[in-house]
């Protein structure tokens, strides 16, 4: 693992049934498409699923969706595997308070809560951090800590074998078939 890569894992605590569906789904891309390995839900759509498999297929990479662990059992083995754990909550300290020491570590996982999170979360976490003490959107927050954390060179990551690539262009849309 060089400097620039890290092992991050994302996990979602709690969730609205039926609403979330979404937010889920925009979790999952989020995760995948800025550097993490995998997130743990806690109960999830088959179509979200189904989505994120296209996406890997479609798109590359071996991003995982792990569905169904109790968020107590992620917790503990992330600390076992020697991960820190990263709370996103908009009563943490701020990001940019922490962000020098968050780039230092090579093994996260990022906890991003929805209604109502555990106060044992705040109590496990090696860092309760905030993305502003705003409310705001766990995507949001997330997309802007695994951005911070890696320094912006997961916006270089190859995903290998992909069905289709973009080709980047400053106008339309270019997009070959590998």
């Amino acid at each position: 693992m060089s400097r620039a890569e890290k092992s991050i894992k994302v996990l979602r605590v709690g969730q609205r049934y039926v609403r979330d569906d979404r937010t889920l789904t925009h979790l999952c891309l989020v995760s995948r498409a800025l550097g993490a390995e995998a997130i743990f839900l806690d109960d999830v759509e088959k179509d979200i699923l189904g989505t994120v498999e296209e996406v890997n297929k479609t798109w590359g990479g071996k991003f995982e969706v792990v569905v169904g662990r109790p968020w107590k059992s992620v917790l503990g083995e992330a600390k076992r595997e020697g991960r820190k754990v990263v709370h996103l909550t908009m009563y943490g300290l701020p990001l940019q308070e922490k962000i020098a020491e968050l780039r230092g570590l090579d093994r996260l996982l990022i906890v991003v809560g929805g209604p109502k999170v555990p106060g044992q979360v705040y109590h496990s976490a090696d860092y309760n951090i905030a993305v502003t003490s705003q409310p705001h959107s766990e995507i949001a927050a997330l997309a802007i800590t695994l951005h911070e954390v890696q320094s912006g060179e997961e916006l270089k990551r190859n995903f290998g074998k992909s069905k289709l690539r973009i080709v980047p262009s400053a106008g339309g849309k270019r997009v070959i078939e590998n």
